[in-house]
Parts: structure tokens; sequence; C-alpha cells
């Protein structure tokens, strides 16, 4: 009986330490993968920024036009707050 319960443990010590070491060899990896993407693409160029001091005045027809889509698209659920203009 004494047998079967220490080949249980070997068992499960065995199992426990194997999955440590895939689950550690997949975060190291992924590093070492993150690290290598992050040295090979471009730093981006354009920094985006939100100007939020400058309102724009929007045409009634235009508002109601974007509503409309809003409401299609949502089925009625969405719900029009604020409209801005994006700068590219």
């Amino acid at each position: 009986m004494e047998s079967n319960i220490s080949n249980a443990l070997v068992l499960l010590a065995i199992g426990m330490i194997t999955v440590f070491l895939i689950l550690a060899l997949v975060v190291i990896s992924g590093n070492i993968l993150i690290k290598i993407v992050n040295n090979y693409t471009p730093k981006p160029t354009k920094k985006f920024s939100r100007n939020y001091r400058s309102a724009t005045v929007t045409a009634p027809e235009t508002l109601a036009a974007i509503e409309t889509a809003v409401e299609t698209v949502t089925a009625g659920h969405g719900k029009v707050e604020s409209i801005q203009k994006v700068e590219n």
C-alpha cells in the first residue's frame, strides 16, 4: 500500500515539475519574441493628440444623418453624445 502512495506522489511531483517547466518555457520564449519584434519594427513617426478645445458646429442635416446611422447600426441602443472632427 505504501508503494502505491509513494508512486503516486512521485508521479504527481514529476507532472507538476513538467508543467512548471513548460509554462516557464512559454513565458520566456514569449518575452524573447516580444523583444525581437520590438527591436525590428519601425518607431511611430506621428503622434496623435486630441484637441478638445476647438468645437466645430455640425449642420443639422449632418447631425440627423449621423444619428440615423447610429440608430440603424445599433438597433436603437446607441446614442450620439458628441461629434468631434479627427485630424489626420
